[in-house]
């Protein structure tokens, strides 16, 4: 089976059975459009069949992590409508494949992480960081709510006060904090954090892969049923909030800000450039 090609994702599939998928976008730190959550869907679908993958491991190219769901102007025509309802059908089934992913799934998480990069972080099975990693979920200043079984998993790993502060009060936590919480197994130095990450994962990949799938069905499956109706309850209200007047204000205010913030870099690189 050969190793798939994606536009928004970089793939390296190491001789050991190590596979790295990296978020290739760092222009836009790593934003996930709906073709990026597609890339993402297609790629864990992949590495689950696959018998070149044993252990995967996700990071981002360049200082970010993921800056979470690109945010653009609402399209309200009939194809807008459409896409959106298409991108939201393939967040969810990409929730499902994580929860049900049956292989060991590392973040290695190399800089500011934002939005569903960190809500999915609790359906990995180990998480790294470089200690100036933050992690933030704005879901309550555009407007959202909780999404990737968030709900139902932040409480349960970081306490309820805590998951509150970043859930309800868009509180960022950083690496430390996110240790302290249960988040995060441990951070290492931004220098060669991937090449130490990837060589923890070596490691693993010398198990038995048989052992590591039944550890992990055995841990997951007594949860595995209700995570499933836990992503479907979040959809649902999520596609209640996107359509509210409230969050479509919202993120047309940010997405005319990134804009504007857009052009007046291109303008400052043009007046550099003549001098």
């Amino acid at each position: 089976m050969s190793v798939p090609k994606f536009e928004t994702l970089e793939i390296t599939v190491f001789p050991s059975g190590v596979t790295e998928m990296a978020f290739n976008r760092p222009q836009v730190y790593n934003a996930f459009s709906a073709e990026a959550y597609k890339d993402w869907l297609d790629f864990m679908q992949w590495a689950a069949t696959s018998d070149l993958v044993k252990v995967v491991v996700l990071t981002g190219r360049g200082k970010y992590y993921s800056s979470g769901q690109q945010l653009q102007k609402p399209d309200f025509s009939s194809a807008g409508v459409a896409k959106n309802s298409e991108r939201r059908n393939v967040v969810k089934t990409l929730v499902d494949e994580l929860i049900k992913f049956p292989k060991l799934l590392i973040a290695a998480v190399n800089g500011p992480a934002y939005g569903f990069a960190v809500t999915t972080l609790a359906l990995c099975d180990v998480v790294y960081c470089v200690p100036s990693s933050t992690f933030t979920t704005p879901f309550m200043k555009l407007g959202f709510c909780a999404e990737g079984c968030s709900s139902y998993l932040f409480p349960q790993i970081m306490g309820r006060s805590r998951a509150n502060e970043m859930l309800l009060m868009g509180r960022t936590f950083s690496a430390q904090e996110m240790i302290e919480s249960g988040m995060v197994s441990r951070h290492y130095p931004e220098q060669g954090f991937r090449e130490t990450v990837l060589g923890l994962a070596e490691e693993a990949a010398k198990f038995s892969a048989v052992a590591i799938a039944t550890t992990k069905k055995l841990s997951r499956q007594p949860e595995q049923e209700f995570l499933f109706k836990v992503n479907v309850e979040e959809m649902a209200r999520l596609t209640e909030r996107t359509a509210s007047k409230e969050s479509m204000d919202t993120v047309l205010r940010f997405a005319e800000e990134a804009e504007r913030k857009r052009q007046a870099k291109l303008k400052a690189k043009e007046q550099q450039s003549k001098l």
